[in-house]
């Protein structure tokens, strides 16, 4: 199976260079975040309004091949105390059904705060709430990127 629950299994899988992805998945939306080739620097790209799983995998994993992704590092919705609760059922699922449709590497990455994170980031920049619905998604998932980049690093090292 292509998703690892243990960071250091999840490293190893991952080729040195290549653009991995990040994703922010929601209930409503699935934001999308990609990095550069040396996977140090992570941009918000994409979000994709959910609709069914089918048709989600489907327009995720064509954007995927498009941009020639190799793995894929999903946020982890931990509760505040660390614990997992239905959120985190869901983005396993999530993970173990995208598997069965794809060879990628797939792992985890806390997510706590990072869409909270988003929010505070978009406001300092002035931008506007109508605007912010429209990219905090993809955003979180660039601070959820960023964050395993950073740590993929130290890693590495």
């Amino acid at each position: 199976m292509s998703v690892h629950g243990d960071l250091d299994a999840f490293a190893v899988a991952l080729p040195a260079e290549g653009v991995l992805a990040g994703l922010d998945l929601g209930t409503k939306t699935i934001g999308i975040a990609l990095s550069d080739t040396r996977q140090s620097v992570a941009s918000p790209h994409h979000t994709i309004r959910r609709r069914k799983f089918t048709l989600d995998a489907q327009e995720l994993l064509e954007m995927l091949a498009l941009r020639r992704v190799e793995g894929i590092v999903l946020g982890l919705p931990l509760n505040m105390d660390g614990s997992e609760g239905p959120r985190c059922q869901s983005t396993r699922a999530f993970a173990r059904n995208l598997s069965r449709l794809t060879d990628l590497p797939i792992g985890f990455w806390d997510e706590r705060l990072s869409s909270f994170a988003a929010e505070q980031m978009l406001i300092e920049a002035g931008t506007r709430r109508a605007r912010r619905d429209e990219v905090i998604d993809k955003v979180a998932a660039s601070i959820i990127l960023q964050g395993f980049l950073d740590r993929l690093a130290e890693m590495r090292r």
